[in-house]
């Protein structure tokens, strides 16, 4: 990859999505197993996904609602690894442009150089790292850079100004922006301060701005649109029906589906 190489994919997907908002559904890698995980991956690029979010299962999730949680929790016990999700990550490049959602400390012990290489060689465009600080993050950049990977940050409903556009100048890829304070989960609607959440990040970057945490419906999904959101993220909905499905693939297919006519 070359240092912009990941950078240009998600501009890419961001830029010809034809919808209001690009669309990426959230993939708890190796849940419930991992063939079926990738499956799923599949059916979110067949249903109108433009990227997706692949989740690195961890013990101590703590941006993670229950949802989330206990998906990372059934993955672990099934059995996936490091090596297994990424290579479930390589698969789903051939659809769509995948970034990794991975915590510190599985970063940190992989080594930065190495972990940001691996994910290049498998050609997954972007890291988000939810637990790790713009104070701490300048290393990490670093290393992303030179692989060509695009280190995405989170800003917050909290976040202020002044932090707000440090994060949004050393930003790669997209901001992730977080529609609520709190971890993930499906809540009812959006609050009524996202359009100025949204507004204020905008302002301070000149990458797009996806909104996440807490959109349930296509409703939700095209309100976050509605409100200047360049991306929607969608997350323990999907995870939900996946874990309640007899048939997975085709439960989340025929939701993703739904979100994207909403977002069109």
């Amino acid at each position: 990859m070359s240092v912009a190489a990941g950078q240009d994919t998600i501009a890419a997907a961001f830029g010809t999505s034809g919808k209001r908002a690009a669309l990426m559904p959230y993939l708890m890698g190796g849940f419930p197993d991992l063939e079926t995980s990738r499956a799923i991956g599949e059916a979110y690029a067949e249903a109108g996904a433009d990227l997706i979010e692949l989740g690195m299962p961890f013990s101590d999730p703590l941006a993670d609602g229950p949802v989330i949680h206990a998906a990372d929790t059934a993955a672990l016990a099934a059995g996936a690894t490091l090596h297994g999700v990424l290579e479930v990550g390589r698969t789903l490049t051939e659809a769509v442009p995948v970034v990794l959602m991975c915590y510190a400390n599985l970063v940190l012990a992989r080594g930065l150089e190495r972990f940001a290489d691996e994910l290049a060689e498998r050609g997954i465009s972007g890291l988000i790292v939810p637990d790790l600080p713009l104070e701490e993050a300048g290393d990490a950049l670093r290393a992303c850079d030179a692989a060509g990977i695009a280190l995405v940050p989170l800003v917050a409903p909290t976040t202020p100004d002044e932090r707000l556009a440090a994060i949004g100048r050393a930003a790669r890829g997209f901001v992730y922006t977080v529609a609520v304070t709190g971890t993930t989960g499906e809540r009812q609607g959006l609050d009524d301060e996202t359009a100025a959440v949204l507004a204020r990040t905008k302002a301070r970057t000149d990458v797009p701005v996806a909104l996440g945490f807490g959109i349930g419906t296509p409703e939700a999904a095209a309100a976050a649109a509605d409100a200047g959101a360049d991306g929607v993220i969608v997350g323990s909905r999907l995870v939900r029906a996946a874990a309640e499905a007899q048939e997975p693939a085709s439960a989340v297919r025929d939701l993703v589906a739904q979100f994207a006519h909403a977002l069109r």
